[in-house]
């Protein structure tokens, strides 16, 4: 499982080409109807947005391609915490996208908990079954990002959720970090099931914790794995010196 690699980029614009390029790629690969699994915080906002521009927004099939969130704070989609809200915000809102294939998490639901329940059963409706196979990825491609304490998603180290292998979602009733809100997110083997997975890691203030999960500290970041290829794309200032630009196998 997972051939994982580094690809360093010289800068956040480069990056940030990258990213969508590869993204849009995915789509491109999926046949019938493309999954993309989202992430929030600073670095993918600019990737969202220039998915809305050319050449991405007139190449991307938006009526067959489905939009989902690998975790979100428990709070409205107006509010300025929520992944969703800035996703749709950022670009979802302004391309043709339907209403349909957009599956934010539940977050108005009644608690975290039940949040969690509502996404993994629209996710086994859309997947078609209850149990993942890994001849069949969920998704095409699952985007990621770095926590400054190596967490994924709403997986914080330490956490009893990183070690569930049966939900495919879970609350998180604490955040291991600011906003310090309830939250739900998805658990490893559902992210796991991913033709590919890319995290996002940009700025200086990156580097050490990235270069703590490339060594295999026990961080949950260093816990993810794909189906299919793991990419870790870094732009200079969050690469470890001993990775050059370019991409290595690691």
């Amino acid at each position: 499982m997972s051939n994982k690699r580094i690809i360093v980029a010289p800068d956040l614009s480069a990056l940030v080409e990258e990213a969508a390029n590869r993204i849009a790629a995915r789509i491109s690969q999926s046949g019938d109807r493309a999954a993309i699994c989202l992430t929030g915080g600073s670095t993918p906002k600019p990737v969202y947005e220039r998915l809305a521009t050319e050449p991405y927004r007139s190449a991307i099939p938006w009526d067959r391609t489905h939009w989902f969130w690998g975790d979100d704070r428990f709070v409205p989609l107006e509010n300025g915490h929520s992944n969703a809200g800035m996703a749709l915000r950022a670009f979802l809102e302004d391309v043709s996208v339907p209403s349909g294939n957009i599956h934010p998490i539940p977050t108005d639901a009644a608690t975290p908990e039940d949040a969690a329940r509502r996404y993994q059963a629209e996710l086994e409706r859309f997947y078609g079954r209850d149990q993942l196979d890994a001849e069949m990825p969920l998704f095409d491609l699952v985007l990621m990002g770095l926590g400054s304490d190596g967490h994924i998603a709403s997986l914080f180290p330490g956490a009893p959720a990183l070690t569930e292998n049966d939900r495919w979602a879970v609350g998180v009733a604490q955040a291991g970090i600011e906003p310090f809100v309830p939250r739900v997110t998805l658990t490893i083997p559902a992210m796991a099931s991913t033709r590919e997975m890319l995290f996002l890691v940009c700025g200086p203030d990156k580097r050490e914790i990235l270069g703590r999960v490339l060594s295999g500290e026990n961080l949950p970041a260093a816990s993810a794995q794909a189906v299919g290829e793991l990419i870790w794309l870094a732009d200079r200032d969050a690469a470890p010196a001993a990775y050059p630009e370019g991409t290595t196998t690691i």
